[in-house]
């Protein structure tokens, strides 16, 4: 009896910590609601590697190397995190992608809601603009919010949404960022821009810069076709790219179209 009473109180702490969660509405839903959890992943979420080890992981918001020059909240580890509908899709065209001698490299994946509160933090804070010089050159931070860079919540919340680009293999890694380095504009020439392993998309990944809009008339020839590469493949196994970002694409039927979580990535 003392076993068994001990472990029906196990099972009430452990129902008890399954109905702890955070709610956050969703933008499109109007009133709608649903549960996000702030601690554990949800069953339906997986690590990419375990869905498929061969996709290539350069995640970019663990590191300072990225438009605010420190790492993002909420990222603990650098791995990426999806439902196991995108992952699965992904794979699918991964596939198709090695098969011509290419792979895919993600530089973001699901993004937990304290980051993207982040972001919110770091764009109204106008005095800080560190990484200026490579990442938003020619846009007014101030302009951050009113020009779509910067928004209070991230379809990556909900999952199903990734940063995406191609290399070509082998893969030689890409070096290291060193914080205090001197900055490139991340829509100058290749040559001139941070090293990347990617093929020539015509810009860096996160570039605040309509040249990195994915289908731009002033983006031509072979960085123009590896564009168009990788969205035409991705688009095959069911992701839709956003037009303002050639790296951003997102699996639908999303698992989860209107919630957004905030578990972090570890």
């Amino acid at each position: 009896m003392p076993r068994l009473a001990a472990a029906l109180r196990g099972l009430a702490v452990a129902a008890a910590a399954l109905l702890t969660v955070t709610v956050l509405p969703s933008p499109a839903a109007g009133t709608a609601r649903r549960p996000v959890s702030s601690s554990g992943m949800p069953k339906e979420f997986v690590a990419l590697r375990e869905v498929d080890p061969t996709i290539i992981q350069e995640m970019r918001y663990p590191t300072p190397h990225d438009f605010m020059g420190v790492p993002v909240d909420g990222y603990r580890r650098p791995v990426c995190l999806l439902t196991r509908d995108a992952a699965r899709a992904l794979h699918r065209a991964q596939r198709s992608f090695l098969r011509r001698g290419l792979s895919l490299k993600v530089y973001d994946c699901y993004r937990p809601q304290r980051a993207v509160d982040h972001f919110v933090r770091w764009a109204k804070d106008l005095g800080d603009q560190r990484m200026k010089g490579e990442f938003y050159p020619r846009e007014d931070k101030s302009k951050l919010f009113d020009d779509g860079y910067i928004a209070a919540k991230s379809g990556h919340s909900r999952g199903s949404t990734l940063d995406v680009t191609l290399v070509r293999l082998p893969a030689v890694p890409t070096r290291p960022y060193v914080p205090g380095e001197p900055l490139t504009s991340c829509y100058g020439p290749r040559a001139a821009r941070f090293p990347d392993n990617s093929l020539d998309m015509g810009t860096g990944f996160d570039c605040f810069d309509t040249l990195a809009h994915t289908l731009d008339q002033r983006i031509h020839g072979r960085p123009r076709a590896n564009r168009l590469l990788l969205k035409h493949g991705l688009e095959r196994a069911g992701f839709v790219n956003l037009p303002e970002e050639w790296w951003h694409y997102t699996f639908t039927p999303e698992t989860f179209p209107d919630t957004y979580f905030d578990f972090p990535v570890q």
